[in-house]
């Protein structure tokens, strides 16, 4: 009989991307049977993925499928979330073996309050790896997967979208992430290659001012479900983001990035994860340096705290569309 696991990562889009090199691994090094453990708004990520033999969600409490996950009888538990809710779950199914991801919560704390940085120079993914060594997997080094269903492909010609384009990110989950949007506007008319706009609800109402701004920038902010979006993303040249889901989404087609950081930081360990690449990614990072106040937040904030938001206003816009030039030339040549 195969082992039997259950991999528990909650939220959100960005962090359950980045669990997908250890389902990979559990599949096909272990043969596993593997069973994973997330909230319902995050399941469609997970369905279409070969290497999940089903998936598991809840709304709010483990409560509310916890006899059910008990009757499973699972070997291990692979807790990479560690929260009240998966101490619970490790309660309910005391009689599974369970192994569980280190936070650093401490070090992020040095780091976000007192800017001592004890944070490992190793990538979360190498971390979430480390938790399921004991099993007898190692990282395959194949990068991260995410699986796009046949009803979230998107025909760029039906959608009037070009066929050579610069996927622009607009939202992440807090402002202090964002680039305001006098600065997006900036960089819209100064780029003058196609530009497909991307973000959700929250970001249609500036995705449709941008719009108007030229004719080669195309908006699908609040238009395309997350699937269609990530499948844009895979389409693209070249993709401009934020730190947020789609920039790990990019990672996992292995697309050229330009990651734009505001108040996090990439010492954090949650960079775009493309093995092989690294010394190549630390140049397509744009992000402003020495400022004593960053990172102010393991996550980000609706607003500065200090008011003044320099970790994102002093980002020259020349500056980046110099950065794009550059990797779309490069990019074009290597085709």
């Amino acid at each position: 009989m195969p082992l039997k696991i259950l991999v528990i990562r909650f939220s959100s889009i960005g962090d359950i991307v980045l669990t997908t090199p250890v389902v990979r691994a559990l599949k096909e090094q272990a043969g596993a049977e593997v069973h994973y453990l997330t909230k319902k708004k995050f399941a469609g990520i997970l369905e279409p993925n070969p290497y999940i033999d089903r998936v598991w969600a809840i709304e709010k409490s483990v409560g509310e499928i916890a006899s059910d996950l008990k009757r499973e009888a699972f070997d291990y538990l692979i807790d990479l979330h560690r929260n009240l809710r998966t101490l619970q779950l490790s309660i309910h199914l005391r009689k599974s073996k369970k192994y569980s991801f280190d936070k650093l919560n401490w070090q992020k704390w040095l780091l976000t309050r007192w800017k001592i940085n004890k944070m490992p120079d190793v990538h979360i993914v190498d971390r979430y790896m480390d938790t399921v060594r004991p099993l007898g997997v190692t990282n395959d080094g194949k990068g991260l997967d995410y699986f796009i269903p046949t009803k979230d492909q998107v025909n760029l010609v039906s959608h009037g979208l070009p066929a050579n384009y610069l996927a622009f990110v607009l939202g992440a989950a807090h402002a202090t992430k964002r680039m305001e949007e006098e600065q997006m506007a900036e960089l819209c008319k100064s780029w003058k290659q196609p530009i497909v706009l991307l973000g959700g609800p929250a970001e249609a109402e500036i995705g449709k001012r941008l719009e108007k701004l030229g004719n080669h920038i195309y908006n699908t902010c609040g238009i395309m479900r997350l699937g269609q979006s990530a499948d844009l993303v895979r389409q693209a040249s070249l993709v401009l983001t934020h730190d947020t889901g789609l920039m790990h989404i990019a990672a996992a087609f292995n697309k050229p990035i330009l990651s734009v950081w505001g108040n996090t930081v990439p010492d954090l360990g949650m960079y775009p994860y493309l093995p092989g690449q690294e010394e190549i990614e630390k140049t397509r990072r744009q992000e402003v340096l020495g400022l004593s106040c960053r990172p102010c937040s393991k996550i980000g904030h609706d607003r500065c705290p200090k008011g003044h938001f320099r970790c994102m206003r002093d980002q020259p816009i020349s500056d980046m569309v110099a950065k794009l030039s550059r990797i779309w030339l490069a990019e074009a040549i290597n085709d």
